[in-house]
């Protein structure tokens, strides 16, 4: 596992400087301040002296997460807020864990570009295409196999194995975000109007209320 693992780092380290979505930096590095007082579209830098190793430095992902609720699956992220480092360089990644038949589900990332490689298990995932066509477009893949998600689009990962399953992702952005389409949809803060929703998913409002009140 621990080769498969280096090779798919690589990989993905490799490729999502190639597909990189975040303006290129302009100096070494610039390491992240979230404390900083200047507000910038990213983060302000901390000042070059303070700066150490620890600020490039993530410690973590060889351990499983926590699968134990309602989907089956746990994503422990490393982006520019668990690692100031990334800061200005347009990268990130993300280890996936699935319990058996855990799910990922349907999602976007708006500002990065997802390749993912399988470290254990076997995986279906897909990506459905804007619309009109609305096509879905899926595979399963085994263990080391390699597949990429376009900026922006619904896409989602499933465990089809009996086993669990483990998953690196990298992304083409410090900060990817991420929309996870049930919980923006049924879950928004305030809600978005039942009568809306049932008309737009053209469903009865009582349905709808019912998978609201699940968010």
């Amino acid at each position: 596992m621990a080769s498969y693992l280096s090779l798919g780092l690589m990989m993905l380290i490799t490729c999502s400087f190639a597909f990189a979505s975040d303006n290129s930096p302009l100096q070494d590095f610039c390491v992240a301040d979230p404390n900083g007082p200047v507000l910038v579209n990213g983060f302000a830098c901390k000042d070059a002296k303070l700066v150490q190793a620890n600020d490039f430095f993530f410690s973590g992902l060889h351990l499983m997460g926590n699968t134990s609720n309602a989907v089956g699956s746990r994503v422990t992220p490393v982006t520019v807020a668990q690692l100031p480092g990334l800061n200005t360089l347009g990268i990130s990644m993300a280890r996936i864990d699935f319990a058996p038949w855990g799910i990922n589900p349907p999602h976007t990332h708006p500002r990065a570009t997802e390749i993912l490689t399988v470290i254990e298990g076997c995986i279906e995932v897909g990506f459905v295409t804007s619309n009109p066509e609305n096509r879905l477009i899926s595979k399963v893949l085994e263990k080391g196999d390699v597949f990429v998600f376009p900026e922006g689009l619904v896409h989602y990962q499933r465990n089809v194995g009996n086993g669990y399953a483990v998953a690196i992702v990298g992304l083409s952005s410090q900060n990817p975000g991420v929309i996870t389409v049930a919980n923006a949809v049924f879950g928004a803060k305030p809600d978005i109007p039942n009568d809306l929703l049932a008309k737009a998913f053209q469903v009865n409002v009582k349905v709808v209320d019912q998978i609201q009140s699940k968010f």
